[in-house]
């Protein structure tokens, strides 16, 4: 599928319903006028300025539409919104990552980043939408609140259940200090090879070793047919290189 087939996708998908009529979402107009330059901090105008009771549902249209015209921009947009209103880092995260998973550890870093003391809430919104990438996201997150330990792995617990007695045990050991997110989910992963996901968005059971690479920004989808590439386009070669037979 082409990015820009993906654009339209993303940028048209239905927010709401009245009886079978789908709705178009409302902040598309208004960001499709925007330059890309100035698309995230557009986005985090929108948020800031919605009313507290319509504000959830305005961040999760807003990153909605502002990555269906750039999903690419996934972290800088949901950093953004993160950075005017914290409070919603963790939505935003959520939400971009079920557009973009490829991007989920890229996604909660610049959320947690710009939101720090929302760390937790942002870890546990990414695993909720994808379970797989626990082990991924939750480093990524603890990398830059590195005192976030406890409620970093308190956002996996919540997100994935059948972690919870593990992370509980770790962190009782750990006589109340602030526990290392990589020490403690390697000892889990040593000792429970393979862990339930449950039936989320990457639900089944999966191991660290087993969880899909992140893809950071620039991302783009990877065409479904093959491309002729002109050497003097610039263009890069694709994921994988070309294939060569063997001397």
């Amino acid at each position: 599928m082409s990015v820009s087939a993906v654009a339209a996708m993303l940028a048209l998908t239905v927010v709401s319903r009245a009886g079978d009529t789908p709705k178009v979402n409302p902040f598309l107009t208004v960001l499709s006028t925007t330059t890309q330059a100035e698309l995230p901090a557009k986005a985090s105008d929108l948020v800031a300025q919605a009313v507290a009771k319509q504000q959830q549902q305005t961040t999760v249209d807003v990153v909605r539409a502002a990555l269906g015209l750039n999903p690419a921009a996934a972290a800088l947009i949901v950093g953004s919104i993160a950075q005017t209103t914290p409070a919603m880092a963790a939505i935003a995260a959520g939400t971009a990552v079920g557009l973009v998973p490829d991007q989920a550890a890229t996604i909660a870093r610049a959320a947690a980043t710009a939101a720090p003391q929302q760390a937790g809430k942002i870890v546990e919104a990414v695993c909720r939408v994808l379970p797989a990438a626990y082990s991924e996201v939750a480093e990524a997150v603890a990398d830059v609140v590195p005192g976030a330990g406890k409620e970093i792995l308190a956002g996996v617990s919540a997100a994935i259940p059948a972690l919870k007695g593990a992370i509980d045990k770790a962190l009782l050991a750990g006589n109340g200090g602030v526990p290392s997110v990589y020490a403690v989910l390697t000892q889990i992963e040593s000792t429970q090879p393979s862990v339930s996901l449950g039936a989320g968005a990457a639900g089944g059971t999966m191991s660290r070793a087993f969880v899909a690479p992140v893809v950071k920004p620039p991302y783009v989808v990877p065409p479904t047919s093959p491309v002729n590439l002109n050497p003097g386009s610039g263009v890069q070669v694709p994921p994988g290189g070309r294939v060569y037979e063997d001397p």
